[in-house]
């Protein structure tokens, strides 16, 4: 494998940089509404409406379909979501409750506020920015896709 450019390696660092930062007012915004981050990525990932598969969640959160069932049985305690069956009945589905999209809602318009590292940029750097992260996230997926 050739070396990567040492630019490369600089955005890539940065990028993890910034991923840390992302990830420490998830957690902190989790906590202040009483969800462990895990619980507040399976809010996140749940579209309103939408039931996903227990086995789908467990790999958007990158665990185990065990450690699932302890998280959902815990936003189910607090009414948040329910689960169901899909149409095959071995598939166990997750959804949201009204008070679980009211929830989400709150979470990901507070979490989607750009953040003062952004805001300082400006508004022409906030595009070019917004374009090269487009084109890097096509990439990810086309590259999932092969």
């Amino acid at each position: 494998m050739a070396k990567a450019p040492k630019e490369a390696v600089e955005v890539t660092e940065l990028m993890v940089a910034l991923f840390h930062e992302h990830k420490r007012a998830f957690s902190a915004l989790a906590k202040e509404h009483a969800l462990t981050p895990q619980q507040m990525a399976t809010l996140w990932n749940l579209a309103p409406g939408q039931g996903l598969a227990m086995s789908a969640l467990a790999e958007l959160l990158m665990c185990d379909a065990s450690n699932v069932t302890g998280i959902v049985d815990k936003l189910e305690a607090r009414g948040l979501t329910q689960r169901g069956q899909a149409e095959d009945r071995r598939v166990k589905v997750l959804t949201l409750t009204p008070q679980g999209e009211t929830l989400r809602a709150e979470l990901r318009t507070r979490m989607l506020e750009p953040p003062p590292y952004i805001l300082a940029l400006a508004r022409e750097e906030q595009r070019t920015l917004r374009d090269i992260l487009r084109r890097a996230v096509a990439a990810s997926r086309s590259d999932e896709d092969e």
